[in-house]
């Protein structure tokens, strides 16, 4: 994809990761924290389709081993206009496993955005992280590389581990 190309595409992805973000906020605006993540994904999915946006519930996520498609039970929240991943939560406090939850669906359907939502705050914007996993946002995102960032997830996962980071 040339430089042009890619502008497109950011602009793009970033216009509509901002209405979906605007959609949970009005969804946690109308609900508030305490409730079930499948509440809050019944609600979200409402939005969604008020709104005129393709989506998926529940989406399959194969693994792909040696060339075979195996099933093993990853399912993406959403997947909205086949190009943003959405992860939803309820959770008291995000943990690092989460984050690499939504890194590792970025990867096997090699997208590159995410957002990981967690309803069970005060005010959502508590709540949403940002992901992203390849070339396209790099620009905008310097830093560490993407490996580095899931080693980091996955060190943080591991009680016995965290002194070693």
């Amino acid at each position: 994809m040339n430089s042009a190309g890619k502008e497109t595409e950011r602009k793009r992805l970033n216009e509509l990761s901002d209405k979906v973000i605007g959609l949970c906020i009005e969804v946690h605006r109308e609900t508030g924290p305490g409730l079930l993540e499948s509440a809050y994904e019944e609600c979200l999915a409402h939005e969604l389709s008020r709104n005129g946006l393709r989506f998926e519930r529940q989406k399959e996520m194969p693994l792909r081993y040696k060339d075979v498609m195996l099933n093993c039970g990853y399912r993406l929240d959403f997947l909205v206009e086949d190009s943003l991943i959405i992860e939803l939560k309820a959770v008291e406090n995000v943990q690092p496993i989460h984050q690499a939850q939504l890194l590792t669906y970025l990867k096997l359907a090699q997208l590159p955005l995410g957002l990981l939502i967690n309803f069970n705050v005060r005010v959502l914007k508590d709540g949403i992280k940002r992901m992203t996993t390849g070339d396209l946002f790099r620009e905008e995102y310097p830093g560490r590389s993407e490996n580095w960032r899931m080693i980091s997830l996955l060190f943080a996962c591991i009680p016995s581990l965290r002194g070693l980071r």
